[in-house]
């Protein structure tokens, strides 16, 4: 439970209290834009993930006797499960009803981001293996220190699931939808890749989603304030249908736009230059994400021409290897998107929760290998070879 010889874990209540430097030269090299500092730094700044909404920072540094930050963990103190993505309400509802305490518990995640990437993040000067492996025993460590009932490390990348699994954590699986570039050159070229009834379908929904309005992909300086003006009332009026509650403050979108906008990129629909819909997205080094979709008009087909197609279109455009779309919707696999192992690793403390939680888990990582294989083999909408 403690960190290697000569290494030292510090806790911080803040992103600024580790700073922009020492944190972007240890996640930057990754090329996820959220693990940055300026988004998850636009996530507190901005109260959207702060302590009274039940995220509390807790982000572990690694240092040498130098004093120098080998490694950086983003962590936080949660007050409840909610801006998660890795639904965990029946463990916290059956441990309670057996008059456990689950909250508050630790969480190393990205607020309110279904995206697969780092957790454990090392300087390029430092060994990624034991920087990963003193952090998760710090985070461990942490957990046994301030008493709380688990630590959970949501959407990890498949290393560090199955080093998490080797510190005896309970390893987790579900699956999201992937677009993955086949060396296509032109969206024509992905179609080409289809069933012919697949190809007619999405001519068809493209052709109906854009009758009457005019598609824009903005990114960088082409982002103004009142672009997120309405993306946000967008944002809000979907939010509050779908959740009850949306997560994301106008703030945090202000702050994304001045300190990450060459990351972003925003598809809007105009009808008579007034925006109407919008899809946000971000720019990894060999990825897009898909994060946020709003509208103020029902259009047909309009959610995934701005969603899917559009984010295709541009990952062709710049070369990148795939397109992530974010939680759930079976109905991307007819898009193009097929089902993918993503990953969560769990430690709880009290062994009466911690063992029936481990069996489910076993068995639930076994269905949704099996799930995975049937809807990849029966309704992926790629013609098969002959």
């Amino acid at each position: 439970m403690t960190p290697p010889p000569d290494f030292t874990i510090h806790v911080h209540d803040s992103l600024a209290a580790i700073g922009r430097e020492a944190w972007d030269a240890c996640a930057a090299p990754t090329g996820d834009p959220f693990v940055s500092y300026d988004f998850l730094h636009a996530c507190e700044a901005s109260l959207s993930a702060a302590p009274r909404q039940g995220w509390g920072p807790r982000h572990l540094s690694l240092r040498d006797a130098d004093d120098r930050v080998l490694g950086v963990m983003p962590l936080y103190l949660k007050g409840n499960s909610q801006g998660e993505y890795v639904f965990d309400h029946a463990w916290a509802e059956a441990y309670e009803r057996a008059g456990g305490r689950y909250y508050p518990k630790l969480l190393g995640a990205v607020p309110f981001t279904p995206a697969s990437g780092p957790r454990f993040l090392n300087h390029p000067d430092a060994d990624p293996a034991t920087v990963r492996q003193a952090l998760i025993q710090g985070a461990l460590g942490l957990t046994e220190q301030t008493g709380v009932s688990s630590l959970h490390v949501n959407f990890p990348t498949r290393a560090e699931w199955e080093a998490m699994g080797e510190a005896d954590m309970i390893r987790r699986q579900d699956m999201q939808y992937v677009w993955r570039n086949n060396g296509y050159q032109t969206f024509d070229d992905f179609l080409v890749a289809l069933s012919s009834n697949r190809r007619k379908t999405i001519r068809r929904e493209r052709r109906d989603a854009q009758a009457g309005l005019e598609i824009r992909v903005l990114t960088g300086a082409e982002i103004t304030e009142d672009h997120w003006d309405a993306f946000f009332a967008f944002y809000m009026d979907t939010g509050s249908r779908k959740w009850g509650r949306p997560y994301l403050t106008r703030d945090f979108f202000s702050m994304v736009g001045q300190t990450m906008a060459d990351r972003v990129a925003l598809v809007m629909a105009f009808r008579d230059e007034t925006p109407i819909a919008g899809a946000l997205n971000f720019i990894g080094r060999d990825a897009l994400y898909g994060r946020q979709w709003g509208a103020l008009e029902e259009v047909p087909f309009l959610h995934f021409e701005l969603c899917y197609y559009q984010a295709i279109d541009f990952a062709i455009s710049r070369g990148l290897s795939r397109v992530e779309a974010g939680a759930q919707g079976e109905h991307k696999i007819a898009r193009g998107y097929l089902p993918s192992p993503v990953y969560s690793a769990h430690w709880i403390a009290d062994p009466a929760l911690r063992t029936p939680v481990a069996r489910y888990v076993e068995q639930e990582r076994a269905g949704v290998d099996a799930e995975i294989a049937a809807m990849t083999a029966y309704l992926s909408p790629y013609r098969t070879a002959d």
